[in-house]
């Protein structure tokens, strides 16, 4: 189906305005203007459940609601802009935007280095323009993509955005619509890409009336985080365009270069033609359309090929897909905890197979889940995989949201660290992650609902009840919760946090410079643990045999020499974790590795190079 008119208002430069909602369960529907109400217009009835009309004398700021038979009002599903909060009266937009990117047609998959952040807590004024003010040095650091957690309008000002309740509205507290595309078009104008997480499995509990309007909900599915969305049931085609559009609204109106689909494997859709499927070719389409390159990225824990194989029928065709293996594996091995689902994890086996194959677990028992778990990745490439060492979930969804920093020693997290820039995957980096940020990052909301928030509370406190975590749960809808999560950049310019900064700034120019150190020119790829060892010897190499790399990565707390291969080709030591320069144990070694052995530092990583690469 076609539809004709945008869903939502859709202002015109003569003064007037489209209204367009879709209202099954309504025999009539009016738009109610201004905030007195003292404005009703009739919108017309058409096919499947659709409303719409023209109003006259309504322009850019005008405050709305819809009235249902009379009787309920309710703000706009659509909405572009809730400037009173979720509870509150929609309010017309203009979409025009003085856009200065034209020449930009965005980046393949494969040049993404993903820096995930949280626009509320990652500057001082928790705001677009914060993000902004130090997006150039995010770009000399060597990030390429910006990640940002949800920003669709969740109730009050503190929220990871995973509450959101109205997907077409940018979050007011973080400068709207308006700041987010000054944010996408500043980022462009550097070189690089934005990424949205958009939420398509659930919507928040507080301030979500779309039930009033049509069955977006089913019965027959559950998700963790409140009632399934109907994908797959009666009247489900309008549900599927509802977001189908809104995923489309973010890449046109907001130049949004790739979308990532929060937890798919949370929606259920039993259709021959599933609506994740139907959304990815809809966003391709688009590209192909705007000539630009438009990624789709799922996060699943599921290990299900299926997610980016193509063609299949029943394949979704995603561009990527976010990989919690490789940060099990890493974090289990690192840190010894076996609680949770790191009960699957820990062996050095593991770390080896999860940065060979993305996947740990495929097809085999998980003790975790007490069933089979994964598929193979065989028919996907190593470029397809987004993998970290910390993001939103891994740090916040700890009881403390303590960092990896806080668990480990240094040079243990700096060894994670290159492990994972250096690895033929997408790396991703958790904001502060780059100079070691000692803030923890804890879950917080700032719900009006008592019943509700005491809901969260007690719902927190059961997540742990797997984990053998000591403490106090923090309290989410204490704004101390959300203050201890804020960033502090200043950390960035004083040791040793700067000389952190600087080791990632020396792997992702490492990354960047040799191919066969990236996810764009691996051919081969090479993974095994050295026998009577705890070292990982990696090697990786493109058609030409001078493009080679070798990579040995020490994961015991005591130091190790290990051989280099019989060829005795020259090598140098392009970096050595351990270096005095990265505030490590070593000293600056560099230039030829001289000698069949090299000596590997306790919880280190040394990246070899044929001595006449670049």
């Amino acid at each position: 189906m076609t539809q004709v008119h945008p869903l939502g208002a859709v202002p015109s430069p003569e003064g007037t305005c489209r209204f367009t909602v879709w209202a099954p369960q309504a025999e009539a529907v009016e738009v109610i203007l201004g905030e007195s109400g003292d404005r009703c217009h009739r919108l017309d009835a058409v096919d499947r459940g659709y409303h719409t009309g023209v109003a006259a004398d309504v322009r850019p700021g005008a405050r709305y609601r819809f009235r249902l038979d009379g009787e309920i009002e309710r703000p706009d599903p659509a909405s572009s802009s809730q400037p009173d909060g979720v509870h509150g009266s929609s309010a017309v937009i203009d979409p025009r935007f003085a856009w200065t990117d034209r020449q930009w047609k965005g980046l393949p998959l494969s040049h993404y280095v993903i820096y995930e952040l949280h626009v509320g807590t990652f500057s001082a004024s928790g705001t677009f323009a914060g993000v902004e003010k130090h997006l150039p040095a995010l770009r000399e650091l060597g990030v390429t993509a910006v990640e940002l957690m949800p920003v669709a309008q969740f109730p009050g000002t503190r929220n990871w955005g995973y509450d959101g309740a109205y997907p077409f509205a940018v979050q007011n507290s973080y400068g709207g619509a308006e700041g987010l595309k000054h944010l996408v078009d500043a980022a462009h104008g550097l070189g690089m890409a934005v990424v949205l997480d958009v939420v398509y499995n659930h919507l928040g509990p507080e301030g979500n009336y779309l039930r009033d309007f049509g069955p977006y909900f089913t019965s027959r599915y559950h998700t963790p985080w409140g009632q399934a969305l109907n994908f797959d049931g009666p009247e489900s085609d309008e549900v599927r365009r509802f977001f189908i559009d809104n995923a489309l609204r973010w890449v046109d109106e907001f130049h949004m270069d790739a979308l990532r689909l929060d937890a798919v494997h949370a929606i259920v859709d039993n259709s021959a033609y599933p609506f994740l499927r139907e959304l990815t070719d809809a966003v391709h389409a688009r590209a192909d359309h705007l000539g630009r390159v438009i990624h789709v990225i799922a996060e699943t824990d599921a290990n299900d090929n299926r997610v980016c194989r193509k063609p299949g029928r029943r394949d979704l065709g995603c561009d990527g897909q976010w990989c919690d293996d490789v940060h099990h594996a890493l974090h289990a091995r690192l840190t010894g905890e076996r609680d949770g689902y790191y009960a699957d994890f820990g062996s050095l086996d593991d770390v080896v197979v999860a940065l060979r194959d993305g996947y740990v677990y495929q097809g085999q028992y998980s003790v975790f889940r007490r069933r089979r778990h994964g598929s193979s990745p065989e028919e996907l490439s190593p470029g397809q995989f987004v993998v970290c060492i910390q993001n939103h979930d891994q740090v916040g969804n700890r009881m403390l949201g303590d960092r990896l920093t806080t668990l480990v020693s240094p040079e243990a997290s700096k060894l994670a660290a290159g492990a994972v820039i250096l690895s033929p995957f997408i790396p991703l980096l958790f904001m502060g992650e780059e100079y070691g940020e000692t803030a923890p990052f804890q879950y917080f909301v700032s719900h009006k609902d008592p019943g509700l928030i005491e809901a969260v509370r007690k719902g927190r406190r059961e997540e742990f009840a797997s984990f053998s975590w000591k403490g106090e749960t923090p309290d989410p809808q204490a704004e101390e919760t959300f203050n201890r999560s804020r960033l502090n950049h200043d950390l960035s310019q004083s040791e040793p946090h700067c000389r952190i900064r600087e080791y990632y700034r020396a792997l992702l120019r490492l990354r960047s410079s040799s191919p066969v150190l990236s996810a764009a020119g691996v051919e081969w790829h090479q993974v095994e643990a050295l026998a009577g060892t705890s070292v990982v010897r990696i090697k990786r190499q493109q058609n030409d045999a001078d493009a080679t790399a070798l990579l040995f990565l020490n994961f015991a707390e005591k130091a190790a020499a290990v051989e280099l291969p019989a060829d005795r080709r020259p090598w140098r030591i392009a970096l050595d974790s351990a270096d005095r320069q990265w505030a490590g144990p070593g000293e600056n070694r560099s230039g030829t590795a001289a000698g069949d052995r090299i000596d590997l530092y306790p919880y280190s990583m040394v990246v070899l190079l044929p001595q006449q690469s670049p």
